[in-house]
């Protein structure tokens, strides 16, 4: 990527302890281009008004951003048609309202969900409430030593009492891309439907939503240089008819009266209460900064961080990387779908968290822990691990300054 674009994101100069920023944790979120923070400014500053009620000339204006901002996000994941975008404050939420909705309508005690031994806990506890509530079971298909998903044994852990399939499309933890439309074309053979947490791939590829044919796909804003509190579910209109409300209130009703209530048209039965317009605003320009600089250009540069990472943290003594090693002499594009701007590791019997804090002082910014992946990490035999994640911004020379500050801190045990 130009070097230019590092002038973009005001934060990458600036210093902690006296250190230049070295910033690695862009699995947790990313920073924010100035084209985004520019745009929500303006928008408080000039066209502040709740969308979808006002007859006046700012609430019509506000209305046209934020439903703009829904066609943004529709071309961004190709999904068909406006009405499956659902905004939504997180991935986390999205994966809680399928979670609600789909277990009210079309599950009983005992029915299934699968799930994978790699998720984050957002893919995991939602489910899992709904199992005290319902009597559901939430079944896991295990990964391979290596940090890939079995698929071999999935056929196995499917049953006529399945009902649904949640994975993620890559793993925070492993960097693990998932063979999605493998899993989704043998789902669907099965009349499985299938929901996707995008949280780590849509910052980092181009996602279609219909070629992949998933049923649900969740992301997030703020880990793809928006603003946080705003993400997407992309839902196949069928489903999303079927699937009762998530929330009652304001913006998602038809009309209300003492005997009952129906229901607003696709996507506001989903969208109760006044949303995050500015939000909206602000992910429609982070999309539109995304394609200014094109997907190829961001998942070549990632790949090539990635690995290099990779090769770097192999020349420390008693380094452990977690997951799928990319040893492969294939042209970085052919091994694209292997793994993906994500590298966890740890040194020794150094403690992650002294590492991370010890980094921390070199002005490196890392993630230490569990990264809510406490079931991956007992399949690991570890407590946590130090993961370091690449953005757009990231360059080789911070990379160079990481392996420097791990060499420093080993030093010291």
């Amino acid at each position: 990527m130009n070097t230019k674009v590092r002038e973009d994101f005001p934060i990458l100069s600036r210093e902690v302890y006296g250190k230049p920023l070295v910033y690695l944790d862009n699995a947790a979120t990313t920073q924010k281009p100035l084209c985004v923070l520019d745009a929500m400014r303006d928008e408080y500053l000039n066209v502040n008004a709740n969308v979808h009620r006002g007859v006046h000339y700012l609430s019509q204006q506000a209305t046209d951003l934020h439903e703009a901002a829904r066609e943004q996000v529709r071309q961004f994941i190709h999904a068909a048609k406006t009405e499956e975008i659902i905004f939504t404050r997180g991935t986390t939420e999205a994966i809680n309202l399928v979670a609600s909705a789909f277990c009210e309508s079309q599950m009983k005690e005992g029915d299934e969900v699968l799930v994978t031994e790699m998720e984050h806990h957002s893919n995991i506890v939602p489910w899992q409430l709904q199992a005290m509530k319902r009597g559901i079971v939430v079944k896991h298909l295990p990964i391979t030593d290596d940090g890939q998903l079995n698929i071999s044994l999935l056929t196995s852990h499917l049953s006529p009492l399945t009902k649904l399939i949640s994975l993620a499309h890559v793993s925070n933890v492993l960097g693990t891309v998932n063979p999605v439309k493998e899993i989704i074309q043998m789902a669907h053979e099965r009349g499985i439907p299938v929901l996707v947490d995008g949280a780590q791939s849509a910052p980092h590829f181009q996602v279609d939503v219909q070629d992949m044919d998933c049923d649900f796909f969740a992301f997030s804003g703020h880990k793809m240089y928006g603003p946080t509190g705003i993400g997407v579910l992309y839902g196949k209109e069928e489903w999303l008819e079927k699937l009762p409300p998530y929330q009652g209130g304001g913006e998602m009703i038809d009309k209300v009266t003492w005997e009952k209530t129906t229901f607003e048209r696709l996507p506001f039965k989903f969208e109760a209460g006044t949303p995050d317009f500015v939000a909206t605003h602000g992910l429609a320009k982070a999309i539109e900064y995304i394609h200014s600089l094109g997907f190829e250009a961001i998942q070549q540069h990632e790949q090539e961080l990635t690995r290099y990472c990779m090769e770097q943290l192999q020349t420390i003594p008693d380094i452990h990387i977690y997951g799928l090693q990319l040893n492969c002499q294939l042209p970085i594009v052919n091994c694209q779908l292997a793994r993906d701007a994500v590298v966890s590791f740890n040194v020794g019997s150094i403690h992650h968290l002294d590492m991370g804090t010890l980094l921390d002082r070199l002005g490196i910014a890392v993630r230490t822990g569990h990264h809510c992946a406490q079931p991956l990490m007992d399949r690991l035999g570890i407590t946590g691990t130090v993961r370091a994640s690449f953005a757009l911004y990231n360059t080789k020379e911070e990379i160079d300054a990481l392996v420097t500050g791990i060499r420093r801190v080993a030093q010291m045990f």
